[in-house]
C-alpha cells in the first residue's frame, strides 16, 4: 500500500523557464523517438532483405522484428542505470548523454554492411547498435518527463507531462516522412542505399537536441533534494523495498498502449504490403495523419486528467483500444485503402487517451529522490512486454493461423491488462505535493 505524501513546498520557477525547459525537452524526445521509430519502418521495409536474405521472407521478416524486440528488451536497464544517475547527480546530465549516445548509435546504422557484403557480421553489429539504441532510450523518457513535470504547476503536471509524450507522435511524424519520401524513389535505389538516409539525418538533428538541451537547468525539486542531502545511495533498491506496486501496475498501464499502438504501426505495416497487396503509402498516411493529429488530442487528455483525475482518462483509453483493435484490424482486412487509413487516424486519436495523462501520472507515484527510477523502470517494462514484443508475436500468431483475430485477441488482452492496472491504483495523483514518500494515485480529484 503507498503511504501518502509528505506536505513540503513546492518550489517554482517563472513561466518563460518552464516554457524552455518543456519544449528542450519536447523537442529532444521528438528525436530520440524519430530515431526509434525509423528502425521499426525499416525493419518492417527492408530489414529482411540487408541482412536477413539467407532464409524465407516470412522467416526474414520475424528476425527482423526480433532485432526491432532486443531494443526494448534493453530499455529496462537504461532506466535502471540512467535513472540512477538521474536520481543522483540530475537530470539534465543524463539528457545530454541519452541524446548523443541514441543519435550516434542511429547514425552507425545507416552505415552498416550488409549480410552480402559482411556476412554474419552485419546482424550482429545491426542488433548492437539496437541494444545501444534501446538502453539510452529507456533512460530518456523518464528524464524529460520530470524535468517538465518537476517545473509544473501543481495543478497542471498533466499537461506540462504531456509535452513529453507529444514527442513521440512528433517523432513519429518525422520518421514516416522520412521514409515516404525515400520509398518514393525506384526499388533498387531504395534497397541500395535509399533506406540508409534517414537514419543518416539522425545527425542533423542530434546537433539540433544537443542545441537545446545544453541550455536546460536542473528542476527545482532536484535542488532543493540536494540541499537537504536525502539522496539515495540505490534509487532501485529503495523503489523494489518500499513500492513495487507501483512499478509493476505502472508496466501494465503502459502495456496496452504499446502493443496496440505497435500494432497499428509496425506490424500492420507489413501485414497489409506482404499479405494484402497494398502500397506502402495507405498505412504511411494514415500514420502521419494520426500522429500530427495525436500530437494535439494529447494535451486536451492530459488536460482533461488534470480536471477529472489521470484514472478516468486513462480508463477511457484502455477501453478504446480494447475495442478498436477489432474494429482496425476488421477494417484492414478489406484492402480499402480509403476506410484504412481513416481506421488508423482514429487509431492514434482515441490511443492518446492512454499517453496524454501518463507522463505525469506514473511519476506522481514516487518520490523525488528515486522518481527517476522508479517511472522509467515501469514505464520500460510496459514498452519492452507490449510495444518490443507486440509486432513478433503479431507475426508468430499469423504465421502459424493465417487469421488476424488472434492478433485480435491478444491486443485486446493486452488493452484490458492496462484498464485492471488503472484499476488497482485508483487514487489521485493529481494533487500531490513533492516529496520523498509516493504519492496517492489516480482516483478523480475536485475541479476547482
Amino acid at each position: 500500500m503507498m503511504t501518502a505524501v509528505s506536505s513540503v513546498a513546492r518550489p517554482t520557477v517563472d513561466r518563460a523557464t518552464r516554457n524552455k525547459i518543456v519544449l528542450a525537452s519536447s523537442v529532444g524526445t521528438t528525436i530520440e523517438m524519430y530515431d526509434f521509430f525509423i528502425y521499426g519502418t525499416a525493419a518492417a521495409l527492408v530489414f529482411s532483405g540487408q541482412f536477413f536474405p539467407q532464409v524465407s521472407p516470412v522467416i526474414g521478416t520475424l528476425l527482423a522484428f526480433a532485432t526491432f524486440g532486443v531494443g526494448f528488451v534493453a530499455r529496462p536497464l537504461g532506466g535502471v542505470v540512467i535513472g540512477h544517475y538521474g536520481d543522483r547527480i540530475g537530470r539534465k546530465k543524463t539528457l545530454v548523454f541519452t541524446l548523443i549516445m541514441m543519435g550516434l548509435a542511429t547514425f552507425c546504422i545507416g552505415l552498416l554492411p550488409t549480410y552480402d557484403s559482411v556476412g554474419l557480421a552485419a546482424p550482429a553489429l545491426l542488433v548492437t547498435l539496437r541494444l545501444i539504441q534501446g538502453f539510452c532510450a529507456g533512460g530518456e523518457w523518464g528524464g524529460a518527463v520530470l524535468i517538465a513535470t518537476e517545473n509544473a504547476p501543481e495543478n497542471r503536471r498533466g499537461l506540462y507531462g504531456s509535452w513529453t509524450m507529444m514527442g513521440s507522435p512528433a517523432g513519429l511524424v518525422l520518421a514516416t516522412g522520412a521514409f515516404a519520401l525515400v520509398t518514393a524513389l525506384p526499388t533498387e535505389q531504395f534497397e541500395s542505399w535509399g533506406w540508409r538516409l534517414p537514419f543518416l539525418a539522425s545527425g542533423v538533428l542530434l546537433a539540433l537536441g544537443l542545441f537545446l538541451r545544453v541550455s536546460l537547468t536542473e528542476t527545482p525539486e532536484f535542488l532543493e533534494m540536494s540541499k537537504s542531502r536525502t539522496r539515495e545511495r540505490s534509487p532501485l533498491m529503495k523503489v523494489l523495498r518500499s513500492n513495487p506496486r507501483s512499478v509493476l501496475l505502472g508496466a501494465g498501464v503502459n502495456l496496452g498502449f504499446n502493443t496496440f499502438i505497435y500494432l497499428v504501426f509496425t506490424f500492420s505495416l507489413a501485414y497489409s504490403i506482404e499479405e494484402l497487396g497494398l502500397a506502402k503509402s495507405v498505412i504511411m498516411t494514415g500514420t502521419i495523419v494520426g500522429a500530427l493529429l495525436q500530437i494535439g488530442a494529447i494535451p486536451a487528455f492530459a488536460v482533461l486528467s488534470d480536471r477529472v483525475g489521470r484514472h478516468v482518462v486513462l480508463l477511457g483509453g484502455a477501453a478504446f483500444t480494447i475495442i478498436w483493435t477489432a474494429v482496425f484490424f476488421a477494417v484492414l482486412n478489406t484492402a480499402q485503402p480509403a476506410m484504412i487509413i481513416i481506421a488508423t487516424v482514429l487509431a492514434f486519436v482515441g490511443s492518446a487517451a492512454m499517453i496524454g495523462p501518463m507522463g505525469a501520472g506514473l511519476t506522481e507515484l514516487f518520490g523525488t529522490s528515486v522518481r527517476y527510477t522508479g517511472a522509467s523502470l515501469g514505464y520500460q517494462l510496459g514498452a519492452v512486454l507490449g510495444g518490443g514484443l507486440a509486432p513478433f508475436i503479431a507475426a508468430s500468431l499469423f504465421a502459424g493461423t493465417g487469421t488476424t483475430w488472434t492478433i485480435v485477441a491478444y491486443g485486446a488482452s493486452a488493452g484490458a491488462i492496462s484498464a485492471l492496472s488503472v484499476g488497482l491504483l485508483w487514487r489521485d495523483t493529481r494533487r500531490a505535493a513533492a516529496g520523498d514518500e509516493p504519492a496517492p494515485a489516480l482516483a478523480p480529484a475536485r475541479v476547482e
